[in-house]
């Protein structure tokens, strides 16, 4: 048995054996309440309960195993119908409660050393509890309670319940052995994967949470190990989502192995996914120093490129993915993606070939090859393409959008409404298909139906100024000239140098009478656009 207050250093530490024992004696001994804590593995502590049973059968021994957080253990045994005849009472899995603390503390935005830091700041609820009602505990209940720990369980006991822990408890250490932290060590590293990772139950995360926690704690880990536990770490993390407590193993990987082209790569991803765009491409940079060769660097990179409107260069940063994985179905695509952007939609239309080449089913390459044959005026080639897309994927809002535009430029205003009126059954909330299908009713003389789609738009987006400047052009067409004027000022609201609905409002002016406004009007669509005549 090891004590905080007077264990002596020079002292050769006990053998496993003479620790059982010591922990049997205590077991023996012990009459009523008690505290004890015993340091050791999942494995360990399966094998020492079931050890213990056997050796101390006039003993009642039960065992609490917990597999998600609990706040309150006082309520927990003590709605146990058989809790006044348990004489040894085993705890184990109370590293779940610690772990979801910290997950919810990182969840908050709070880094690594808030969360870790021995302070008040922050407590688990179950260690809260444990401090507020010792008395309790040791008043209702005549029972030895045996908290079976991890390592890292154990430092939140001693660090942040020192009133439950600080009774004189006895701690007894079962050290795994070296060959079973090598055994998981191995485990973790070689079967772990991303891919892995995402398809884990959050019960399974926390397990392999713990178990990386557990062996980063293990007294004679290396530097080199410890590093990859981190990288580990931090992958489990990204796919949970939780990306500043990935960034924070990622970076304390680094510290030791600043060459794992991986972490840096993985770093990239958290830091992009949280929009620190030129924090992710500087990291991204650093994976490509070790790894040139590493193709996904090369595509999330351009990625982050092109979120920040660097087009040319997020082209280049495809180029240099598909040059060492030509198949790359998405760097075609999002290369494409970026052509199109700089208007370049010959050359755009050859990357999205390149994409379905290699995924036919991509619904997403079809639909922007169609919006690039678009741009080019070829509608119905590019109607076709919206029709794959649909195709492979019928409840695509945006093909539905795209095919009612194209069939619109085609004169085809009625199944360009019936296309966007499937968009809206998918997207009730799409505000842009509102305003194009009200423009399609409006050029078909409906006007009162186009009226209700521009506030069914302006619902859902008030500032849209595109849908106040049409609604103003059916009210004119109702000879509602004065609330024409009112929907033409509101577009002005959001767009001040819109020409064409200064211009309007001058017309929606002249005919109520008021020239001089009317005029007004007029030079103000002359200010923005000195060549405009209708």
């Amino acid at each position: 048995m090891v004590n905080f207050t007077d264990a002596d250093e020079d002292l050769p530490p006990a053998s496993p054996e003479e620790q059982y024992q010591d922990l049997l004696r205590a077991l023996r001994r012990r009459r009523g309440f008690g505290l004890l804590f015993v340091r050791c593995s999942t494995a360990e502590a399966e094998k020492l309960v079931k050890q213990v049973k056997q050796d101390l059968p006039q003993k009642t021994i039960e065992v609490l195993r917990f597999e998600e957080p609990i706040d309150n253990l006082y309520s927990i045994v003590q709605d146990r119908p058989d809790f006044q005849h348990i004489k040894v009472l085993f705890i184990q899995g109370l590293e779940y409660s610690f772990y979801k603390y910290e997950e919810t503390k990182r969840q908050q935005g709070w880094d690594s050393e808030a969360i870790y830091s021995y302070s008040w700041k922050g407590v688990p609820h179950i260690l809260n509890h444990l401090n507020q009602h010792r008395e309790r505990f040791r008043d209702d209940f005549k029972i030895c309670f045996v908290f079976l720990l991890r390592s890292f369980s154990l430092n939140y006991f001693i660090h942040r319940a020192p009133d439950f822990f600080d009774w004189r408890s006895g701690l007894f250490d079962f050290p795994s052995k070296p060959e079973v932290w090598q055994q998981e060590y191995y485990r973790i590293i070689h079967e772990g994967n991303y891919n892995k990772y995402l398809s884990f139950t959050p019960e399974e995360r926390i397990q392999e949470i713990i178990a990386i926690q557990e062996l980063l704690e293990a007294a004679d880990q290396t530097p080199e190990k410890r590093a990859d536990l981190l990288v580990e770490l931090g992958s489990i993390l990204v796919a949970a989502k939780e990306y500043e407590g990935a960034i924070a193993n990622f970076d304390q990987g680094l510290e030791i192995k600043p060459d794992d082209h991986q972490a840096w790569y993985s770093r990239g991803v958290a830091l992009s996914i949280l929009g620190r765009l030129e924090a992710g491409i500087k990291s991204f940079d650093q994976a490509l120093k070790f790894k040139p060769d590493d193709h996904q660097a090369w595509y999330n990179r351009g990625l982050a490129l092109s979120e920040l409107g660097q087009k040319q260069a997020a082209i280049e940063s495809y180029e240099q993915a598909l040059k060492i994985k030509p198949d790359d179905h998405l760097a075609w695509y999002n290369r494409g993606n970026a052509l199109q952007k700089l208007g370049r939609n010959e050359a755009a239309i050859e990357s999205f070939d390149q994409a379905l080449k290699f995924k036919a089913d991509h619904h997403q390459a079809w639909n922007n090859r169609g919006n690039a044959l678009r741009k080019l005026g070829q509608n119905k080639a590019a109607i076709a393409n919206f029709d794959q897309a649909l195709k492979i994927k019928p409840d695509d809002h945006l093909a539905w959008y795209n095919r009612g535009n194209a069939l619109q430029k085609l004169g085809q205003k009625e199944a360009a409404i019936e296309s966007y009126e499937q968009a809206l059954k998918i997207k009730p909330d799409y505000h842009i298909a509102w305003n194009n299908r009200g423009f399609a009713l409006w050029e078909l003389g409906l006007n009162e139906a186009a009226i209700d789609s521009f506030d069914q738009a302006l619902k859902i987006q008030p500032d849209d100024h595109q849908a106040w400047y049409n609604r103003g052009l059916a009210l004119s067409e109702l000879g509602q000239n004065k609330a024409a004027i009112d929907s033409y000022d509101q577009a002005l609201k959001f767009k001040p140098d819109d020409h064409q609905a200064w211009y309007n409002r001058g017309i929606a002016l002249r005919k109520l009478g008021r020239n001089e406004a009317a005029i007004e009007s007029y030079d103000q669509a002359l200010k923005f656009k000195p060549d405009y005549h209708s």
